[in-house]
C-alpha cells in the first residue's frame, strides 16, 4: 500500500474531513455504518446496486484506471485496458500494474479474459455497451463511464467513489480540481482571452470543437477555442485555410502529438498566422499523462496552459509548485523530479 497520502493545501484537509453517508447506508450490529448495499447510477443511466464492498477491479478504460489509483486502489485491480506501457503514470505511481492481465480496448475487448478474472467490479468507457450487457449475464457488476468534458469527468469520479466506497477520497479530488478553477478565474478575471487552436495528436488538421473537454481546458486557462463554432463531438478534421482564417494567437499541441513545434514552425502552409509568427506554438507536458484528455489530473491542463497564455497573472513557477502538490498528493511521486 502506497504512503498515507499527504495532505499540502487547507482545501485539501478540509475535504478530507468531509463524509458523505449513502442512501443505502445502515447500522449494523456495532453501530457503525455499513456502505453496502448502495445503488448507484451510470453515465449510460443504468442503476446497478452493489451488495457488497468490491474486492476484485477491472478498469477497460484509460481515464478510470488512473482514477483508480488516485483513490488509492490499484492493489484491488486484477486487470486493466490495454497499451498500459503507455502510460507514464502507471510506472510512476504503481507499476506493479504494467503486470495486470489486459483486457484489451474499447475496439477490440475481450470478454473472455475479463470475466476469466472473475471480478466484483468491472469499469467500463459507455461505448462498450454491448459487453457490459453480456458480462451482468455472467452476474458480474459493471459501470459504464463515459467523463468527455469536465461535469462529465467530475460525475464519473463521484461515481466511483460512491461504488468502492472511497467518497472523501473523490471529494477530495473534486475539491483541488474546484479550487484550482476558482483560483485561476480570481488570477485570469481582467486578463485577456487570446485564441488557442488546439491541434490533434495524429494530425495538425485534427482539433477539438467547443463541446469537448478539450475547450474547457482552454476556457479555464483564460485562453478561447478557435475551433468553438465547431460542435463535433469527437476531433474534427479542417483545413489550412480555416486556420488561417481563425488565425489563433497561440498554438498547442497534444501531448503525444506525432510532429513537433519545430514542425509546426517550419510550415509554409502557416505563413501569416499570428500564432507562428510569433513563436507561440508550444506543446502540453506528457511525462506522467495527457492533460489535454479528461483524465481525473486533466485541470493541470489548464494550470500549465494559464502560464502560457497568462504568465504575469499566472507564474510559471506557481503551476509548477500546483503540479507538483497534485502528484504528490494523490500518486505519491513529484511530478518535477521525474
Amino acid at each position: 500500500m502506497r504512503k498515507q497520502t499527504k495532505i499540502l493545501s487547507v482545501s485539501l484537509a478540509l475535504a478530507l474531513a468531509f463524509s458523505v453517508t449513502a442512501g443505502a447506508r445502515e447500522k449494523d450490529g456495532t453501530g457503525a455504518e455499513e456502505a453496502y448495499p448502495v445503488t448507484v447510477t451510470d453515465q449510460a443511466g443504468r442503476e446497478v446496486t452493489l451488495e457488497e464492498e468490491p474486492q476484485k477491479l477491472v478498469s477497460g478504460y484509460y481515464i478510470s484506471t488512473s482514477l483508480l489509483i488516485a483513490l488509492d486502489l490499484e492493489e484491488k485491480l486484477v486487470g486493466i485496458e490495454a497499451k498500459a506501457d503507455t502510460r507514464p503514470v502507471y510506472s510512476l505511481a504503481a507499476p506493479e500494474l504494467l503486470e495486470l492481465p489486459n483486457v484489451g480496448s474499447a475496439k477490440e475487448f475481450d470478454l473472455e479474459g475479463c470475466a476469466a478474472l472473475e471480478p466484483d467490479l468491472v469499469i467500463l468507457p459507455l461505448k462498450l455497451q454491448d459487453a457490459a450487457a453480456t458480462l451482468e449475464e455472467l452476474g458480474m457488476d459493471v459501470l459504464l463511464v463515459n467523463p468527455e468534458d469536465q461535469e462529465l469527468l467530475e460525475e464519473m469520479i463521484t461515481l466511483i467513489g460512491e461504488a468502492t466506497d472511497t467518497r472523501e477520497k473523490a471529494q477530495a479530488l473534486l475539491d483541488f480540481s474546484d479550487a484550482q478553477e476558482e483560483r485561476l478565474a480570481a488570477a485570469l478575471g481582467k486578463a485577456g482571452t487570446p485564441s488557442v487552436y488546439l491541434a490533434g495528436n495524429s494530425d495538425f488538421l485534427s482539433t477539438a470543437g467547443d463541446a469537448m473537454y478539450q475547450s474547457d481546458m482552454i476556457r479555464m486557462a483564460g485562453g478561447v477555442n478557435a475551433a468553438s463554432e465547431l460542435t463535433d463531438t469527437y476531433w474534427a478534421d479542417i483545413s489550412y485555410e480555416q486556420i488561417l482564417t481563425w488565425n489563433p494567437e497561440y498554438i498547442i499541441l497534444a501531448s503525444d502529438a506525432s510532429y513537433t513545434v519545430e514542425d509546426v514552425l517550419a510550415d509554409p502552409n502557416l505563413a501569416g498566422c499570428d500564432a507562428v509568427e510569433k513563436e507561440q506554438v508550444f506543446q502540453i507536458p506528457g511525462k506522467a499523462e495527457a492533460w489535454d484528455s479528461p483524465v481525473p489530473s486533466g485541470i493541470l491542463g489548464a494550470v500549465w496552459l494559464s502560464s502560457i497564455l497568462h504568465p504575469q497573472e499566472c507564474p510559471p513557477e506557481e503551476s509548477a509548485a500546483v503540479i507538483d502538490e497534485y502528484y504528490e498528493t494523490f500518486y505519491d511521486f513529484v511530478y518535477s523530479e521525474n
